[in-house]
This record gives structure tokens, C-alpha cells and sequence, in this order.
């Protein structure tokens, strides 16, 4: 076939994605603490944006005294007296004799040992898992030869005190035969917390039993051949395997039950997690009204200074022109982003309150089946929009601090009409709370106890929903003692 080049004219359709645009839609989805940082960002890398300060009007009056008050300060001292003496007619040495005599001590002198204390308190950092067995592995009088891998296995335990990296990898990296690895190992496993260093939960509670000097008991022996039965909480197979009675399984299990399966726990420096909610919902004289949480958010505007430079264009040359342009146009369009980001997730929150409504002013059994398309037809945009909106997003009401995505569910069938699926988990978690901890119930009388409420749902739709809420089976419920 013979080749040939030629021109054609072609006439499509794409959709391309503005730097702009990507902007708007990574704005849109960002939930509160993100949108300061960025927007921060953006403060300080564009000069054409500045953040408006509102000025308290304490601080407004002290600016007017200001002129009167610099001028009493450049007045002409003599060297007899001091500023301070000049201005107030006193003595700096009377002031203090007299602030100490009454006991007016506001810390110029010294401070109490509860301020030092509480000083400390404040800025003291909490010692991580990695510290903790660091600074006993250079405590102890170990050689170097074991003290390498040693240190490469403190460094690769997980949070909760669990060896992640295998003993071959450890030897390759480190470059020592596998005895030595074992030994440096065994040398970590010593050390405090009790149970560090284990590779699966069976090893860290068996570390356990040596302080507790329980080896060679009924503890030890369930842990070493009878592992399975005990998670499943099989307490009759347990003991017809092991040859013991049901009452002294049952003493060796409430043993167990008080290790530590997670060693490393109390020297975790993750710090707590607080959710600052994106929009207020409050009910005030029957009516709902919706606050957008500005709390932390940079105000911007366009700088003044900028735009005024720009004006007068006999001052700039043509690469500054082009560069103060380029951000003008940047921050008019984050502007406007911001504003649209405001308004969008204003008018989700005004459209969720609509389909919720009766949840909002009755509880939690009156949540509606609702979805993305409910909403987004509603308010005439793309199911994606709304999900962007809706995402890492909390809304604070008058039944708490809810994510945006609580009050989107499925419908589950009933006598009554269709219910939400929330409401179903709801009452699922009711009835297992309510159980007999030592007789509880299986997924089918808990279908039966939701039938009777005139609720419908297959077994297995109620066994998705308990896993779900990570409420475990029946059997691994059941409490023995």
C-alpha cells in the first residue's frame, strides 16, 4: 500500500479542563482546614491578593491618641527623673515597694511553682513507642553486633508494637546471619512494653505470660493449641481438646482477656482529630436558618496598591505588565471560585434540609431514603457536583455533628412506607444493646425482631448492616463470665 501524506479537516467535541476551572472543581471539594492552608498558600504567593483585617474599635481610638501620645513621650526629660516618673508622678521604686507589700505580684519578679509546673505540662512532648525502646536499647550492655539489627527492628514496628518487616529482609539489610537477627530480636522482645516485637497477636500474648511466670499452664496452652477455638470463642471445643473442665477455661480465658494485644498503645503520639463543621443549621421561632463556618478562612480582596500600578502603565515594563496581569486574573478568578463554593454548598445544605426536614425537627427515626440525583435534579447540576460538595464535609444541627453523606441513604421496605437504611442500623444497634449479653441473638431473630416492627429485610442485608457498624456475630458476642 502506498503511503502519502495529506491535510484533513477534522470537526470534534472535547471536554478540556482549564487550569481555572481544576481550581474551581479542587476548591469546591475541599473540606474547611484544607481550604486555610491553601488559601494561605495562595495569599502568600500572589501579590495582587491581600487579606482583609477588621480592626476592633478599642484599637481604632488608640490610633487617634496616638499623635498626643508620642508627643508627650518626645518631650524633653530631665536626667533627674525617668520616662516612667515623668509621665505617671511616681517613682518606679515605690510602684513595685507597693505592688509587692499588697501581694500584687503579676510575675516581674518570680514565678510560682505551679505557672513552671503547668509550663511544662503545656510543652511537654509525649514520648513515642520508638523512644521508649530506643533509649532502653543504648541503656542496656549489649554489643554492637546484635545492637545494629536490634535498632533496624525497633524501626520497623508498627504503631501497636508489631514486628513489620520479616527476619530475612532484616539479616539482607543489615548484612548478619540469621542467628544474630534472632538474638536481637529476642533482645527487643525483653523490653518495655511487655509483648513488643511479636509478629502476630499469638506471639504478643505468649510474651506476656513470662513476667507472669503462667508458662507450662492451662494460659499458655490454649494459646499455643487451642488459638482458633479461642477467637472463636469455642469454649466447649476448647476444653474437650485440651482434657480440661469448662470452668477452668473459662478462668484461664478471663486471664487472657486482660493482656495487652496492642503494646504499643499507650505511647501513640497521634494526636486527637477534631472535626470543625463547614455549615450551622439552628432552629430558631420554627424556622431553620443555615450559617456557613468562615471561622479560620483568610478574608481576601484585591490589593488596592496592585490595581492602582496597573492603572497607570508608563511605569511598567512589559514583563511586569504581563506578570501583574497574569495574577490579577488569578485572584479575580479564585474570587469568584470562592464565591461560588459558598453559594453551591448554601444551596446542597438549603436542598438536604428540604428532603430532611421532618429529621431535623423530630430525630433520627424520621430520616428519609434520599441520593446524589434527588439532590443534584432538584437543584439542576451534575451528580458529581453534588458528591464533591458533600464530601469531607460536617454539618452541625440540633441532633449533632453529622457528615454531609449521613443524611444520603437507601430505601428499605415497611409498612409504613420506605424507610431510610440509617434508620434500620439505628435499630439494629437498639435491639443489640438491649440483648442478653450471655444469650445473644443471631441475625435471624434479629430479621424477626425488625419483622415485627413491620420492617422487611433478608438475613443477610441485616448481617451487611451489623458488619457495617463493626458489631461482631453472635457467637463472638457472647460473654461467658
Amino acid at each position: 500500500m502506498a503511503q502519502e501524506q495529506r491535510l484533513e479537516l477534522r470537526l470534534s467535541q472535547k471536554l478540556i479542563l482549564t487550569p481555572q476551572l481544576q481550581q474551581s472543581i479542587k476548591l469546591l471539594q475541599l473540606p474547611l482546614l484544607e481550604l486555610s492552608q491553601d488559601l494561605t498558600q495562595e495569599l502568600m504567593s500572589n501579590p495582587l491578593l491581600e487579606e482583609v483585617v477588621e480592626r476592633e474599635p478599642e484599637e481604632k481610638v488608640e490610633s487617634l491618641n496616638t499623635t498626643s501620645e508620642e508627643e508627650s513621650f518626645h518631650e524633653p526629660l530631665d536626667d533627674s527623673e525617668s520616662p516612667l516618673e515623668k509621665i505617671f508622678g511616681f517613682t518606679t521604686d515605690s510602684y513595685f515597694e507597693e505592688r509587692e507589700s499588697d501581694g500584687r505580684d503579676l510575675g516581674y519578679f518570680q514565678e510560682s511553682s505551679e505557672d513552671v509546673q503547668t509550663f511544662f505540662e503545656r510543652n511537654r512532648k509525649k514520648i513515642d513507642l520508638y523512644e521508649h525502646l530506643l533509649w532502653q536499647l543504648r541503656l542496656s550492655h549489649i554489643s554492637s553486633v546484635v545492637g545494629k539489627p536490634a535498632e533496624i527492628i525497633i524501626n520497623n514496628l508498627n504503631e501497636d508494637g508489631y514486628l513489620q518487616a520479616s527476619l530475612e529482609e532484616i539479616a539482607e539489610f543489615t548484612e548478619c546471619d540469621m542467628k544474630t537477627v534472632e538474638e536481637a530480636l529476642a533482645f527487643v522482645q525483653k523490653l518495655d512494653p511487655q509483648g513488643v516485637g511479636a509478629r502476630s497477636l499469638q506471639e504478643c500474648l505468649l510474651l506476656q505470660l513470662t513476667p507472669l511466670k503462667l508458662e507450662g499452664s492451662l494460659v499458655e496452652n490454649i494459646l499455643l493449641n487451642g488459638f482458633p477455638e479461642l477467637e472463636g470463642k469455642k469454649y466447649k471445643q476448647l476444653a474437650l481438646k485440651l482434657k480440661a473442665s469448662i470452668d477452668e477455661v473459662l478462668a484461664a480465658v478471663k486471664i487472657i482477656e486482660a493482656l495487652e494485644p496492642r503494646p504499643g498503645r499507650n505511647y501513640s503520639s497521634d494526636e486527637p482529630v477534631h472535626i470543625i463543621p463547614d455549615v450551622y443549621i439552628e432552629e430558631s421561632d420554627g424556622k431553620f436558618i443555615i450559617t456557613l463556618n468562615d471561622e479560620g478562612i483568610p478574608r481576601l480582596r484585591l490589593s488596592n496598591y496592585y490595581k492602582k500600578l496597573l492603572a497607570n502603565k508608563k511605569t511598567l515594563g512589559p514583563e511586569e505588565k504581563q506578570f501583574l496581569e497574569e495574577k490579577m486574573r488569578s485572584a479575580i478568578w479564585l474570587l469568584k471560585s470562592l464565591d461560588q463554593r459558598n453559594k453551591t454548598i448554601y444551596r446542597v445544605t438549603e436542598s438536604i434540609l428540604k428532603f430532611q426536614e421532618d429529621f431535623f425537627r423530630k430525630g433520627h427515626k424520621y430520616l428519609k431514603p434520599l441520593n446524589l440525583k434527588d439532590i443534584a435534579e432538584d437543584m439542576g447540576m451534575h451528580e458529581s457536583t453534588i458528591s464533591r460538595v458533600t464530601s469531607n464535609k460536617y454539618v452541625q444541627c440540633p441532633h449533632g455533628l453529622l457528615s454531609f453523606r449521613f443524611f444520603f441513604s437507601n430505601a428499605v421496605s415497611s409498612e409504613k412506607g420506605d424507610i431510610s437504611s440509617s434508620t434500620v442500623k439505628d435499630l439494629i444497634k437498639k435491639i443489640v444493646s438491649e440483648e442478653d449479653s450471655h444469650k445473644p441473638l443471631n441475625d435471624k431473630k434479629i430479621v424477626d425482631m425488625l419483622k415485627d416492627k413491620g420492617i422487611t429485610v433478608a438475613r443477610r442485608t441485616a448481617a451487611k448492616y451489623r458488619e457495617e457498624m463493626k458489631i461482631p456475630s453472635h457467637n463472638k458476642r457472647k460473654k461467658w463470665f
